[in-house]
């Protein structure tokens, strides 16, 4: 059977709220929310006002780790002091119980059996406190992964700076700093992506559901604190049980949009190969690129 892909234009909180209920789940015990809280100075990140009907009604934990990248890249989101200061500034500890679930604690190491590129991913210590997941994901493009949407999210999100790093080298270093000098190649780096992507989504198998939003479609990713201004009109919301059947969905509607500045995007997605992180999801078999999609 095709994977269902829930599909609305409407772009409103009580529209996300609908878009889980089509999943047709309850997610037990205490559930992650993993999300984007937006880098300091980025403009397109999706706010916590918008996503809070939603996170109210599941009673959830917003979730973030910290990032990778440098200094130099002008956000602040890489040490744990200053990444809980912008989450403040930006409202989530306002609104929402809020984790950063690498700030203290040890990674854990999880064997990524059959993995393309990588044999271990590093999650955070916290996440193994929850008993399932909710991935609002908001699709955009991205500077080195060419789009991200719901993989991205269970890879790079659920990461922590080691794991993060491991992923961005294919395995070669888990040194947030070298990672950069001995980043993989446009065809191993969305290998190393999916595989990190699938020990998330085997953890949380059947404990876990995928909403995201086609807004603000920027080429750049809520990680940047110089962003471009998006380049397309709005899209819509989506919802899965299938990650894979999720991003396939995203980019075929960003496909088949006739907006003239989908061409802008799909050259940011094609030069950095985005959509063989999908294939490679799929080939892993954490999810289908055959899907049938229900709008409501």
């Amino acid at each position: 059977m095709k994977s269902k892909v829930y599909f609305t234009r409407a772009i409103t909180p009580e529209k996300v709220c609908e878009a889980y209920h089509r999943l047709g789940v309850t997610l037990p015990g205490r559930v992650a929310v993993k999300l984007h809280s937006g880098e300091q100075g980025n403009q397109n990140y999706i706010t916590p006002e918008f996503w809070k009907p939603m996170i109210d009604e599941i009673g959830g934990t917003v979730c973030e780790t910290n990032t990778a990248y440098g200094d130099a890249s002008g956000g602040v989101r890489d040490h744990t002091d200053s990444h809980l200061k912008l989450i403040d500034e930006h409202g989530w500890s306002k609104y929402f119980a809020f984790d950063l679930m690498d700030a203290e604690g040890e990674d854990h190491i999880w064997p990524i059996p059959g993995g393309k590129v990588l044999k271990e991913n590093h999650v955070p210590n916290h996440l193994t406190n929850y008993d399932s997941m909710l991935v609002l994901a908001h699709f955009k493009g991205h500077p080195m992964g060419g789009f991200g949407g719901a993989i991205k999210q269970l890879a790079i999100g659920c990461a922590s700076a080691k794991g993060k790093a491991l992923i961005h080298s294919a395995g070669l270093t888990d040194d947030r700093f070298e990672c950069w000098d001995k980043h993989a190649s446009k065809t191993v780096f969305p290998e190393a992506m999916a595989d990190a992507a699938s020990s998330i989504y085997r953890h949380f198998e059947g404990r876990i559901g995928f909403v995201s939003v086609m807004k603000n479609l920027s080429v750049d990713c809520d990680c940047c604190a110089v962003a471009e201004d998006p380049c397309m009109a709005d899209i819509g919301i989506l919802s899965s049980l299938d990650p894979v059947a999720l991003d396939q969905a995203c980019m075929d509607l960003v496909m088949a949009s006739d907006d003239p500045g989908r061409e802008h995007f799909m050259h940011r997605v094609n030069s950095r190969n985005g959509i063989h992180t999908i294939e490679a999801a799929a080939e892993l078999g954490f999810g289908s690129r055959e899907y049938e999609l229900i709008e409501f």
